[in-house]
């Protein structure tokens, strides 16, 4: 039977296709499941097709999460559109947990530009539901795009602001703009849609107009970056907000499906998470959202999007996810203005993006395929990081009352840090942990007068002995682990890697370890010293056992962990109070000197689709 809809219907493109982009990301198996004659283009979306070539889109980037758009959009009738020429065998597919996968067409198609094909879900849709499709060649053949469609209309038109906070990354501010700016002078959204550059850094040189608005801004980190983009939403008309870092590298139609997915939400606070994708290897996510529990725990991070099983497992899992202590990476969040009761803390950065999920009543989904590539985290520790982090972590639970922990919960998260830090011979880090327990103990005013971070960044650089970054300039030093056994592994562990033995400079071994095993502590057991080499292997760092500094950054800790014990209740009321005055529009206006936020220009009757072009464009 045809079920092809007659032209004159107006479709909403709810999923649009994303294909590899040469400057974003050419893993080809996040995107699409690919055998026989069959090739991408790289610089345009579509792929070419001999007889028998094969394409699957069951992997990350392609995967349509039916059971989410059921849950958070209501029922709604989904076809698949096509647009291509030749002759294909099309096979659409429902999987779903611990069943057998449910085909719901499986017939022969003529490709003459575009075709749409009703797909019948049946009476009912299983809580967990990835619909996927697959097209076989009969003969030479092209698809040029696909969307996954609707005829139910949206429930609103969101008029969406892209904030980006950036600081002295000129060349990367600019790449976003230009994708921006394609973006925006063909995409059927672009009446609902701007883009505001926060320059912290005033050096951007982006000029304004043609959907982008850059506003020179005080350097107070990427809260008050973002503050001040949330801010020109707010005085602008518009009703979402989307946060996104300078550098992240996202594809458009990323931002087309959190568009979408926010116009159909049934319930006005769904928030959009985007995924991180590791820069190194772009075939694995760094997370997929994040809960916050004495600490930061990313969701899924090093899941492979090539792997069908994990991205399905992934999918299904996060299908129901309801956590309170879900939050947003700041590389890709997307809000409503509306449901903003706190603005950003002043943390300057690392944290504020936590505390904002926190503080506001969101409810945060994640998407298959929205994600920003970025390079990982790993390379960028440093002990500006580490006081960066453990600050906001112990701010949280001071400041936020459904995160409000007993004083021993609080002692065993300092504890984490100690043991992450002093197994591996990092005393600068702790160094910069200490000095971070002080200043939150200084009550929140602490933030207030040093949102701009000169004077702790100044320190902490000053501070880093060891823990930095040097070019190698002769041969890079091969990796060497340690080969202790269990016994030996023990007793390193219950001598904090040897710092409570007797042990001489020149006792243990030289390791040399790749920066993504940073973290793990067990691998430096037995060690003298360690070197650890960057991703490139261009760089590296060594550091040494020092029982000395060992002795002294141990008893500052204690010293600070019983003051903590003592002030902890009035800590708490402090923390409470300050937060909430230091999280308002007056506040940041204020503390930004923002006299009359400018109005961007979004139309009020803007239309979503031509009323007269039936022919909907994925992207």
């Amino acid at each position: 039977m045809d079920t092809t809809v007659p032209g004159t219907t107006t479709m909403y493109p709810v999923q649009p296709a994303i294909w590899p982009q040469r400057e974003i990301s050419t893993e080809v198996p996040a995107h699409f499941f690919l055998t026989g004659p069959v090739g991408l283009k790289l610089d345009e979306s579509g792929a070419e097709f001999g007889p028998g070539g094969y394409l699957a889109t069951s992997p990350y980037y392609n995967i349509f999460n039916l059971g989410k758009w059921s849950r958070h959009a209501g029922r709604m009738p989904l076809q698949l559109q096509l647009e291509g020429q030749g002759r294909f065998l099309l096979s659409v597919r429902l999987a779903s947990p611990n069943k057998s996968e449910q085909q719901l067409i499986s017939e022969e198609i003529q490709l003459h530009g575009t075709l749409r094909r009703a797909v019948d879900l049946g009476e009912t849709v299983p809580r967990e539901a990835l619909v996927f499709f697959e097209l076989t060649a009969l003969a030479d053949a092209r698809l040029d795009d696909f969307a996954w469609v609707t005829t139910a209309a949206p429930l609103r038109q969101p008029n969406l602001v892209l904030s980006v906070t950036t600081f002295r990354r000129e060349a990367q501010v600019a790449a976003a703009a230009a994708r921006f700016r394609a973006f925006f002078a063909n995409s059927d959204l672009a009446a609902n849609v701007r883009m505001v550059i926060v320059d912290n850094g005033q050096s951007c040189d982006v000029s304004g107009g043609r959907g982008v608005t850059v506003i020179p801004n005080a350097n107070l980190g990427g809260a008050g970056g973002f503050a001040r983009g949330l801010l020109e939403a707010k005085h602008s008309g518009a009703t979402h907000c989307l946060f996104m870092d300078d550098d992240a590298m996202i594809q458009m139609e990323a931002i087309e499906r959190t568009w979408w997915f926010l116009a159909y939400a049934e319930d006005p606070s769904t928030a959009v998470a985007g995924a991180v994708v590791d820069a190194s290897h772009r075939w694995r996510l760094g997370e997929n959202g994040a809960r916050f529990e004495l600490g930061c725990h990313p969701l899924y991070a090093g899941l492979d999007m090539r792997d069908r099983g994990m991205v399905f497992g992934m999918e299904f899992e996060s299908t129901w996810q309801e956590a309170d202590d879900l939050y947003g990476g700041w590389w890709f969040f997307a809000f409503p203005v509306a449901s903003v009761d706190a603005m950003p803390f002043p943390f300057f950065v690392r944290g504020d993006d936590v505390s904002f999920s926190l503080a506001n009543d969101f409810r945060i989904v994640t998407l298959p395929g929205i994600a920003s590539v970025q390079e990982g985290f790993t390379d960028k520790a440093s002990p500006q990081t580490w006081y960066l982090d453990f600050r906001s972590h112990l701010a949280h639970h001071l400041s936020l009352p459904q995160k409000e922990r007993s004083w021993r919960e609080v002692a065993r998260m300092v504890r984490s840090f100690y043991v992450r830090t002093v197994m591996r011979f990092h005393y600068d880090s702790l160094a910069a942990v200490n000095l971070a327990l002080e200043d939150v103990m200084a009550s929140p005013r602490f933030f207030d007068e040093n949102a701009d971070m000169a004077q702790r960044r100044d320190l902490l650089k000053r501070s880093s002995i060891m823990e930095t970054w040097l070019p190698i300039r002769s041969t890079v030093p091969r990796e060497r682990e340690s080969h202790l056994g269990r016994r030996g592994r023990k007793l390193m562990r219950w001598t904090l890697n040897g710092h409570l033995l007797p042990l001489g400079t020149g006792t243990g071994s030289d390791l040399v370890l790749p920066s993504g095993r940073r973290e793990d502590y067990v691998a430096t057991y037995g060690a003298r010293q360690v070197t650890y080499l960057n991703a490139d292997e261009t760089q590296s760092y060594m550091v040494i056992r020092d029982r000395e500094r060992f002795w002294t950054e141990t008893r500052r800790l204690i010293k600070n962990v019983l003051r903590l014990r003592r002030i902890y209740p009035r800590l708490l009321r402090e923390w409470r109070n300050g937060y909430e005055l230091m999280t308002t529009d007056k506040y940041w206006q204020e503390k930004l000197q923002v006299q009359t936020p400018r109005r961007l220009k979004f139309t009020s009757d803007s239309v979503i689709v031509p009323a007269n072009d039936p022919q909907v464009k994925s992207a």
